[in-house]
Order: C-alpha cells, then structure tokens, then sequence
C-alpha cells in the first residue's frame, strides 16, 4: 500500500512513501516495533572513500545513522519449528524482515515474504508443508513453485533474489540441476542442493516510492549528482559545446561507453545460464 500526501509544501506536492502496514507495532500505539537488540551491529560508514581518504564512489555521504540487523540468508537450523514474532522495518534492504522465535529459544531475522504474518510458523525441512516463509532445497520443492531468497552455492547462504517483490519460478529439474527463471527473464540453472524460500519478498510497492524532496536524499546518504552535459570539457566527455545538447555518445565521467555496452567479465562462465535476459 502507498501512502499520498496533500501538497501543503513543495516537499509533499510528489512525495509517495510505502504505508508500512504490514510493520508490527507496539500494542496500543503507532510506532513499530524496537529491534532485537542481540541481532544489531554498528554501522560505520565509508562515505565512498578508499583507504587513502580519494573518493572512489562518487554521490555518497551524509545520512541518517544507521545499525546493521544480523539477516540469517542460510536457514540452516533444519527441523526446528520458529514462530514469527514480528515484522520489522530494515534500513538496510528494500525489504522487509521477520524475527523468528525458534523452539530451541534462539532469535533470529529472515527476510519476509509476502503474505507472512506474527503468529506464522515456519522451519527449515525437507518435508511438507510447502507454505510461504518455509525453507527447503530446490531437489525437494514442487515445480511451479514461486521461490525467492535462493543460494547459488549450496551450503553458502542465499545471494539472489533478495530485493523488495522479487520472486523466481521453479522451472525444472534434471542432472542435478534446477531450472529457474529469475526476475529479470534469465532462465539458469542452479544446484539443486540449494536452499530457497517459498514466496515472493515482501513490500512490493517499494520501486513506487517517490522522495519528494532533495533533502529525504540526502537523510539516505545520497549525495548529488551533476549530469555531464552540464560540466565542462576537462571534467566529463559530454561537457563543453555551444548550447544544450544531449550527449550523443553515452560515456561515463572516465570515457567508457556506457547504456547497452556488456560489462560481464569474460572470465565468467554462462554455461549455466539457458536464457539469456536480453533474449525476447
């Protein structure tokens, strides 16, 4: 769900923000719930500098203090039934998470899916049920299923599809291998040792988010950014020149062709890969 605001001030004439309803609150009030404070590590940021202070990642600095929360992505407490104590708001991420209460008394974070609620109960296991927010490897999931959070490698924690309303689909199974097709159109192939949650991640409204405002930019830690037909020769290929124009070569600030020309290594193998993205 969005939430719109009345354009009482040039800062909300655009502004669009998630309505986080989905977010646990603290019984009888409107603030959400505190993080577990076991599950929180300090944040330090580099503000894109380097070790010697250059900056190497232009556009960063400032922003609002943040604390990291400890995402478990490897699920690998097996058999052991959690129950979902709440679902909570992650600086960090699009997404949103969940802190589970397991059996055994340990408390830890998932990423959520969409449809997962407190009360919930989810494991990691081999066997049935096949409900949104349980984990299992990809050898074992029905076909057709709707997944996100998977490994590539098994045993090594979850690395795609982790983005807010991201899901992939369970294709195939054969010579040891998974079929999947991801959320951009790749079809790929993945061990089918991996493990993978049922569901697609939750708050999907997420790429619907409109600022509003410079300023809520910069309380995210986003600097500004200058395009380069408004910059000088000696600082960006596309400066200089009588009058406005648009830059007919897309470079970057250091030359390199840019908008369609592929950056993939050529070390890397696509034998995995079935289908590539950019395939109609």
């Amino acid at each position: 769900m969005l939430k719109k605001f009345r354009p009482i001030t040039p800062g909300t004439r655009q502004l669009i923000l998630p309505s986080h309803e989905e977010l646990t609150r603290e019984e009888g009030k409107r603030v959400t719930v505190k993080p577990h404070k076991a599950l929180l590590l300090p944040k330090r940021r580099t503000s894109g500098r380097d070790n010697y202070g250059h900056i190497s990642c232009r556009h960063k600095g400032g922003g609002h203090k943040q604390r990291y929360r400890i995402v478990d992505f490897k699920r690998d407490k097996e058999n052991i039934p959690a129950r979902v104590a709440s679902i909570e708001y992650d600086p960090n991420r699009t997404a949103y998470i969940a802190l589970l209460n397991y059996a055994d008394g340990e408390k830890r974070y998932i990423l959520a899916p969409q449809g997962l609620k407190v009360g919930d109960r989810v494991q990691t296991s081999d066997e049935p049920p096949f409900s949104v927010g349980n984990c299992m490897k990809l050898k074992f999931m029905p076909l057709g299923s709707v997944i996100c959070n998977i490994e590539i490698l098994p045993g090594k924690g979850a690395k795609m599809v982790r983005s807010a309303g991201l899901s992939a689909q369970l294709m195939a199974r054969s010579g040891g291998y998974a079929t999947l097709r991801m959320p951009s159109g790749e079809v790929r192939m993945v061990n089918e040792e991996c493990r993978a949650t049922f569901g697609a991640v939750s708050n999907p409204a997420a790429n619907l988010r409109s600022e509003g405002k410079a300023g809520r930019m910069r309380w995210k830690g986003v600097r500004p950014t200058v395009r380069g037909t408004a910059m000088n020769p000696v600082d960006h290929p596309h400066g200089g020149g009588e009058g406005k124009h648009k830059g007919n070569i897309p470079q970057t600030p250091w030359a390199v062709c840019t908008r369609g020309l592929r950056t993939r290594s050529l070390k890397k193998s696509t034998k995995l890969i079935v289908k590539d993205r950019r395939k109609k």
